[in-house]
């Protein structure tokens, strides 16, 4: 690990910017396990306390442009401290939570945090790491993200049962601290500096943006969390509020977001197959479930098990993969993460029809490693392509295309799985029937990884001063 640095405090700051991602996860998973003690302990309703969940990944979703933007702004080092003590201070806020509504307008606030945890490491990475090693922090990046996601409902579950819920978050508060006290120690003063000229925040652009991904959002889960909300007049206003804010970033002297850098082909199609695959990811965690349950008969507890393996073999695949991507450059690895997944959706669509739940486990060791290739090589080739004055932004770009293509999937995918599983519904459906839904769901997925090998082919006639994708 030596060759990975190339400053005297490079290891702990690498340290820093890695449990900044773990803590933006832990953020996510710990708390989802919580969510039926949460309905008894306010006397609420499931769909009720699902906001406890949705108000911290809408949050995230609607300011991670913004936090990487105010990061070229006013120095990545100083936002990301104060990202780490929102994380901490909301934390504590959820902690002390009288009522459901107090908590989750602390988890509202948390999110805030965590978008700077997901957005600043990446754009930070250069200022700790050789240039030649940048593939090498993406996939420890990775590596830490999928270990919060493994690591947090088993965390939370013992917690929980130990001290009650209020204890998860008092470990986040905690966690948030320390990697704080780590942060100021260890990261170098040259990541404080202003990377961008020194000016306001395009405000008009940002209420937009908010508007844009809030109407976006509210219209892919609101409905499914017991709210009345019309989801076609919420796309619609959505879609009517992302027209006003490219009018305006197009006739803005400073715009959030240039709009020059969405026509570039190479940050569109690196946004576009970030999406796409974020897609897929989803689609394996809220389709395979059903799966699992009324396709292989299994109960609560062996679902999890199986599920579980996909994060596992993410958080151990996750610096192999950094380390091809330095090897062996982005453009060859990011081909190879997409084929792989490819081969890996066809085996999960097919594979565990005929080998049951060994079947289910091999796909997921396929298909896995072929997401952390992707993720490695796509970040790096963004992260060294950008200009200093837009690495935030770019990067809360690529955390943006990555949660609107969680909440796509979580949304569209189910609905593939639905429409051809017929009008009978999951409860009706015979085991046949459930894995010929599944079956079609992962084919269209892998249709959609096919659409982003296209993608990445038109990306490479891109022209930005760096190696195209």
């Amino acid at each position: 690990m030596a060759t990975l640095f190339h400053r005297k405090k490079t290891p702990p700051a690498l340290a820093a910017l890695a449990g900044a991602m773990l803590l933006a996860s832990l953020g996510v998973s710990i708390v989802t396990v919580a969510l039926p003690t949460l309905a008894q302990a306010f006397s609420a309703s499931v769909s009720s306390v699902q906001w406890v969940v949705l108000a911290y990944l809408i949050s995230i979703t609607v300011m991670i442009v913004l936090a990487g933007k105010l990061g070229d702004l006013y120095g990545h080092g100083r936002v990301l401290m104060a990202g780490l003590m929102a994380f901490a201070a909301a934390s504590l806020l959820c902690a002390a939570a009288p009522t459901l509504g107090a908590l989750i307008a602390g988890r509202a606030i948390q999110g805030i945090g965590g978008a700077i945890l997901m957005a600043l490491p990446l754009s930070m990475a250069r200022e700790v790491v050789a240039k030649e090693r940048i593939g090498s922090a993406m996939g420890l990046f990775g590596t830490m993200s999928a270990i919060g996601t493994a690591l947090g409902p088993s965390l939370g579950g013992v917690l929980i049962t130990g001290l009650g819920w209020r204890a998860a978050f008092i470990l986040l508060a905690c966690l948030g601290v320390c990697v704080g006290m780590l942060a100021a120690w260890a990261i170098p003063a040259s990541a404080s500096r202003k990377l961008a000229p020194a000016r306001s925040l395009d405000w008009p652009g940002a209420v937009l943006l908010v508007m844009a991904l809030v109407f976006y959002a509210l219209a892919t889960v609101g409905g499914k969390t017991g709210v009345a909300l019309n989801p076609g007049l919420l796309a619609a206003l959505g879609i009517a509020a992302l027209g006003l804010f490219i009018f305006v970033e197009s006739r803005s002297a400073l715009p959030l977001v240039p709009i020059a850098h969405l026509r570039d082909r190479m940050t569109a199609a690196s946004l576009a197959m970030n999406l796409l695959m974020s897609t897929v990811m989803m689609a394996v965690l809220v389709v395979g479930p059903f799966f699992l349950a009324f396709g292989l008969g299994l109960n609560e507890v062996l679902t999890g098990l199986v599920m579980a393996v996909g994060p596992l073999v993410a958080a151990v695949s996750g610096i192999p993969a950094g380390r091809m991507t330095d090897r062996f450059g982005a453009p060859r690895t990011l081909l190879l993460g997409l084929l792989q997944t490819i081969v890996g959706l066809v085996c999960l669509a097919f594979l565990p029809r005929f080998l049951g739940v060994a079947g289910y486990a091999v796909a997921l060791m396929l298909l896995t490693p072929g997401f952390q290739l992707f993720l490695a090589a796509n970040n790096t080739a963004v992260m060294l392509g950008a200009a200093d004055a837009q690495r935030g932004m770019l990067s809360g770009l690529l955390g943006l295309s990555r949660n609107l293509g969680f909440m796509a999937g979580a949304s569209l995918m189910p609905g593939v799985f639905a429409a051809v599983l017929g009008p009978q519904g999951i409860a009706g459906a015979a085991a046949e029937g459930v894995a010929r839904a599944f079956t079609a769901t992962f084919l269209a997925g892998a249709g959609l990884i096919v659409f982003a090998v296209v993608v990445s082919i038109g990306g490479r006639f891109g022209q930005r001063g760096h190696q195209p994708l």
